[in-house]
Parts: structure tokens; sequence; C-alpha cells
């Protein structure tokens, strides 16, 4: 099982950037799709990006699309989700979740039911 912990969250002003880490350990990230969701307060978790093993494809929810960018770096086990652009509607805590997917090197799930192992969460707090 692949342990996952987030980082890179905190209070920012709309407009602004952050990048958010998910580091792995334990195993190799290369046979694993990885997806941020986030989950606002008071509301359910929602998907917000998916990256394919090897980084072969990737995935965006339509509300992100432009503004946000998810990359992997399977030298450092990482991977990030860089986030322009914030806007006040960003805040949630963002959580970084992974499945293995040996065989399916470009598959990029969307539900939080197709993933097995996540990470504890980091919050993104924007300002207006």
């Amino acid at each position: 099982q692949v342990q996952l912990v987030e980082s890179g969250g905190g209070l920012v002003q709309a407009g602004g950037s952050l990048r958010l880490s998910c580091a792995a350990s334990g195993r190799a990230l290369s046979t694993y799709a990885v997806g941020w969701f986030r989950q606002a307060s008071g509301k359910e978790r929602a998907f917000v990006a998916a990256i394919s093993g090897r980084a072969t494809s990737t995935s965006y929810a339509d509300a992100v699309k432009g503004r946000f960018t998810i990359s992997s770096d399977n030298a450092k086990n990482t991977v990030y989700l860089q986030i322009n652009s914030l806007e006040p509607e960003d805040t949630a805590v963002y959580y970084c979740a992974a499945t293995l997917v040996p065989l399916r090197p470009y598959y990029t799930p969307r539900t939080t039911a197709e993933y097995n192992s996540w990470g504890q969460g980091t919050q993104v707090t924007v300002s207006s």
C-alpha cells in the first residue's frame, strides 16, 4: 500500500498561485494513477485532476481547466498540482489519492470510489 502526504496549502489572495505536493512512500508512483480532489466545507469531495501512471495522460474537472496543472516527478515519487489564478471558490481541503494500475497506462480515474489510498489533506484558503 502506498502512503501519501500532501503539502503546500495555505492562505493566499485571489489571483495568487500555489503548488501542492503529494509525496508518496512505500511504492513507486509510476504504476499508480494519482488524483487530486477537494472538499469545501459542507460539500462533497469533488474531482479536480488526475494523472496516469508514467504521466502518459491527464484529466481535469471543467471548473479548473486552464488554471490547474497536474504533473509528476517519478524520481521524487511526487505528484504536484499547480494552481494559478486562485478564486475564493477554490477554498477547500485538497486531497491526493492513488490507485494501482500497472496495466492501464492511460487511466485517469475521476471518482473517489476508484481510489484506495488517500492522504490526510492540505487546506487551501483564498481570500477575496
